[in-house]
């Protein structure tokens, strides 16, 4: 018996060595949801700001950014989901030079530090809360520190989540 136990162990140990290697945690984890019939797909929302974030309009030369003071618009995309999955946004913004400025989704700030400084076009990604995504019409916006001289612009945000396949 005791034999027997450990040669199922080491076909289970070997099966799991050879899954790690073979397949990524994503790959796993869609492998296990078709298992319990529940699979997932990927789904995103393209929001488009191209808007300048500063103290003054000539705070930066881009004549062809809106400039927008402390905040960006809200931004509306729907969500056509229930129960959204593993949300992120990626963001195109030029210039930043302050860690401190925020994103808000749904009005409520994501946590941690959201736009890194970096100088000239820089292409960045924060994760998101699933509790800050709901079913139907959401809304992102940027907020620049106040208590920085900083300018930015904002250019295009992607939101991204999974949401269950039936």
């Amino acid at each position: 018996m005791l034999g027997e136990t450990k040669r199922t162990f080491w076909l289970f140990a070997k099966l799991l060595v050879s899954l790690s290697l073979s397949a990524s945690a994503t790959e796993i984890y869609d492998r296990a949801g078709r298992r319990s019939g529940m699979s997932h797909r990927a789904n995103y929302a393209r929001c488009s700001f191209q808007q300048h974030l500063g103290p003054s309009a000539d705070s930066l030369d881009v004549s062809w950014a809106d400039f927008s003071g402390d905040s960006t618009d809200q931004v509306g995309f729907t969500v056509p989901t229930d129960a959204p999955v593993e949300p992120y946004v990626e963001m195109q913004v030029y210039e930043v030079g302050e860690f401190s400025h925020e994103i808000r989704v749904n009005g409520t700030e994501l946590t941690g530090f959201d736009i890194a400084p970096g100088e000239g076009w820089q292409y960045w990604m924060d994760t998101i809360a699933a509790t800050q995504l709901h079913q139907g019409e959401n809304t992102i916006q940027f907020r620049r520190d106040r208590d920085t001289d900083d300018a930015f612009i904002v250019g295009t945000a992607v939101v991204h989540w999974k949401e269950p396949v039936e």
